[in-house]
């Protein structure tokens, strides 16, 4: 199965020239290291950076200078630094392409849970919520079970829930699924050496096979 910097190259495959990019905590953060030289995109960070560039180097640490995730971050040039309601009306209004973010559980109808664990202390919702109601595409990146073996890509969502219907894409650890409009997972492509039938065991939630399922190109 993949590791995270796996999930994170087959991800950033779905990148493409002139994209506007909410990366999640997580996993997600990881995909700016392999998104092409030659693709044009702009990171946005929900608390006030358009323009994200590569993590610092030792020498070049900003500590005023973060992510949403509050890890340390380099801007690009022509970057631009605003206020986090004005970082939101960006999302709100529709103006993000592409969030990539990370999950505890998708139901087969694209709803996500990734704010909270009841009787778990959370310091707050974060910008999951206006996210994944307004992004125009939104992938997820997650492991496709628990520690305990237990699936992660369920019927429904146990969870409380971040949004509804609205995830598009998942790449795990083990597959790359699509949730189709009458809901399901659809499976695409398999982590290299994972076989369909460890798909078929690990994932709750309808998985609808078709044809021959390739493996990924990493």
């Amino acid at each position: 199965m993949l590791d995270k910097t796996g999930i994170a190259k087959r991800i950033a495959k779905e990148v493409k020239d002139g994209m506007y990019i909410n990366l999640g905590i997580g996993i997600p953060t990881l995909v700016a290291n392999y998104i092409p030289a030659h693709l044009n995109v702009v990171l946005q960070s929900e608390n006030g950076l358009l323009g994200i560039g590569p993590f610092p180097k030792e020498n070049e640490v900003d500590a005023d200078l973060i992510n949403a995730g509050k890890q340390t971050v380099t801007m690009m040039p022509g970057s631009a630094l605003f206020h986090s309601a004005e970082s939101f009306a960006m999302i709100r209004g529709g103006h993000v392409d592409l969030t990539i973010l990370g999950a505890m559980e998708v139901s087969e109808t694209g709803d996500i849970a990734n704010w909270k664990v009841p009787g778990k202390m959370v310091k707050g919702m974060g910008g999951a919520m206006d996210l994944v109601a307004s992004a125009k595409h939104i992938i997820v990146a997650m492991q496709h079970c628990s520690k305990e073996g237990v699936s992660k890509l369920l019927k429904k969502c146990t969870l409380p829930i971040t949004g509804i219907k609205c995830v598009k894409r998942i790449v795990s650890d083990m597959a790359v699924l699509d949730i189709l409009p009458g809901g399901g997972f659809k499976l695409l492509e398999r982590a290299p050496g994972v076989s369909i039938d460890q798909i078929k065991n690990a994932t709750e939630g309808s998985l609808i096979i078709e044809g021959n399922i390739p493996e990924m190109q990493l």
